[in-house]
């Protein structure tokens, strides 16, 4: 196990209080601890790095967390690096502490900086940036303790999302919308990049050809990159997230009188979306653990199963028959399956057990939601456009109107959508379907 212990000398920037005893300094990180578990996830970044910015002082922080899924970035800090810093970016740092490297400057918001990186037991990845020549040794221990705290703490609150947040991460996949754009951009520069060369008449064919072979080898391999990262912050297998559930429940099968068997899903199965997957777990541990509070009751069984549209979830006791839709501990779990569209049911014989059965769409239901904005047929030619990338004059020229027709567009749309941004507007339209 990692020790906290802070570390001593004058990186750790508490020399001046050690003639005071270090009671103080223990007493700050306990108090720096107590923060990032209470911290919500719009502010754990934050709380994270005032925790460490006295051991190790930076301009900003990153977290890549697949997690996450709606938003796997969480940020504090200048905003020059934090609004610029991409998802490819943090991934090419997590690939490179895999390999075994120990970091002291990656490209971050578009140039080459200092950075100091940890990986998490989650697998989600810190980067400091902006660290100078400082170095990070002193106080690595305390730094990779309190970012493992951190990295669990964000996974507690995404396995145990309310159903607002939910409805929030299945409807607003924002950092999905950005990775996208970044694809786009990325890819419209290789393009530029083969044309030049194409184009150049200082290069004779054969410079040309290896020229032009090489860009475009390099840009198909960041092109899979992306696709393997866009693929693992917005899906997980079914198996994976189904071994993940299997670990929750493992301490009420070793310390607990429950036996709780386990019917694994097809390996074959769809993969699920994030939000999916963890409310998935969230439904079967609070229903195991309402299962668990009735008297006579030694087994339960829990089977996951897809029909290739939804997730189905089968969960068995062998206890009394005495539990309902009604049973205390369940209404967060009701509440969980209505928040994504899915279906409960209970189904009870006394003094044989009880059944219940859940349905989670995989798909979410997006053309009510469509229906639901009232959005005129230009609005949503527009909106089409938007959620395609275009631009202002792009959408203009396309359906032959102005560019100040366009813009009134756009405010009649972010108004019925209820966004105040070109971006949340486009993940909102992706997210309900609208593509």
């Amino acid at each position: 196990m990692t020790s906290l212990r802070p570390p001593t000398g004058p990186d750790n920037g508490a020399s001046g209080e050690r003639d005071g005893g270090g009671d103080s300094v223990q007493l700050r990180l306990v108090s720096a601890i107590a923060r990032i578990v209470e911290a919500p996830l719009s502010t754990i970044a934050a709380a994270l790095s005032d925790a460490v910015s006295a051991s190790l002082p930076h301009q900003a922080l990153v977290v890549l967390t697949q997690d996450c899924t709606g938003r796997p970035q969480k940020k504090a800090g200048d905003p020059e690096i934090t609004e610029k810093v991409t998802v490819l970016e943090m991934d090419a740092i997590r690939r490179r502490l895999r390999d075994g490297e120990e970091i002291r400057s990656a490209v971050l918001a578009g140039r080459e900086r200092d950075v100091r990186a940890w990986e998490a037991a989650t697998g989600a990845v810190l980067a400091l940036c902006g660290t100078g020549a400082a170095s990070a040794r002193p106080a690595e221990a305390l730094i990779q303790g309190l970012w493992e705290i951190t990295a669990t703490s964000i996974r507690r609150q995404v396995d145990g999302a309310s159903p607002a947040e939910l409805v929030d991460a299945n409807a607003v996949s924002t950092e999905r919308v950005r990775v996208t754009t970044e694809l786009t951009e990325r890819h419209a520069t290789d393009l530029e990049s083969l044309l030049a060369v194409l184009r150049s008449r200082d290069l004779d064919d054969r410079r040309t050809r290896v020229s032009a072979t090489e860009l475009a080898s390099s840009a198909l391999v960041r092109t899979r990159t992306a696709n393997d990262v866009m693929m693992a912050l917005s899906e997980e297998p079914v198996v994976s997230a189904f071994s993940r559930l299997r670990t929750d429940l493992r301490p009420l099968t070793q310390y607990g009188r429950l036996d709780v068997q386990f019917i694994e899903p097809p390996a074959k199965g769809r993969a699920l979306p994030g939000e999916v997957a963890h409310a998935a777990r969230s439904i079967v541990r609070s229903a195991v653990l309402a299962m668990n509070e009735q008297e006579d009751i030694s087994r339960v069984r829990v089977q996951w199963a897809c029909d290739g549209k939804n997730l189905l979830i089968n969960i068995r006791d062998d206890g009394p028959g005495a539990f309902d839709s009604t049973t205390p501990g369940l209404h967060q779990a009701q509440a969980n399956v209505a928040a994504l569209g899915g279906e409960v049911g209970v189904k009870q014989v006394p003094g044989w057990g009880t059944e219940l059965d859940v349905r989670l769409p995989i798909d979410a239901s997006r053309s009510e939601a469509v229906d639901e904005w009232n959005l005129a047929p230009r609005e949503r030619e527009v909106l089409r456009l938007v959620v395609h990338g275009k631009k202002n004059r792009q959408i203009a020229q396309e359906l032959f109107i102005s560019e100040n027709t366009v813009k009134f567009h756009l405010t009649q749309i972010y108004r019925k959508l209820g966004v105040g941004s070109r971006s949340a507007a486009a993940a909102v339209a992706a997210a309900g379907g609208l593509v």
